[in-house]
């Protein structure tokens, strides 16, 4: 078992950037999904989805979420998803580092995946 991954972005981030990790990576860990927000698709609808995606992923060892953009729409559907699981953890300002970064220690439990999602981040931007 292992810690499931969501990805919830405005439309096409997710999509593109999961495209661009198997292309890297040779291929992606089981246990990712994304979600992409349509701007005319209600936050309801959209919450809803990821519920049943959130309950999909979650084998037991909790769901990270990853969303583009702190105080957007995508980021507050993904606060709203974790006040109903207390093993969802929630990180926004998704790139391409922090997504190779948690794909490559996919194994590891929640609250380490976590850090490794926000320092792949951080590490990830340079001058």
């Amino acid at each position: 078992m292992s810690v499931g991954i969501l990805l919830l972005t405005h439309r096409p981030l997710a999509g593109d950037l999961l495209r661009i990790a198997a292309e890297i990576l040779g291929e992606l860990p089981p246990g990712i999904a994304c979600c992409e927000v349509i701007n005319d698709t209600s936050t309801e609808e959209i919450l809803k989805h990821c519920q049943t995606l959130a309950a999909a992923l979650d084998q037991g060892q909790g769901i990270l979420v990853l969303t583009d953009l702190y105080g957007s729409t995508p980021a507050n559907i993904a606060h709203a998803l974790a006040a109903s699981h207390s093993r969802l953890r929630v990180v926004s300002g998704l790139n391409l580092p922090m997504l190779l970064r948690t794909l490559n220690y996919a194994d590891l439990d929640l609250d380490r995946l976590t850090e490794k999602a926000l320092s792949g981040g951080r590490e990830g931007v340079r001058e």
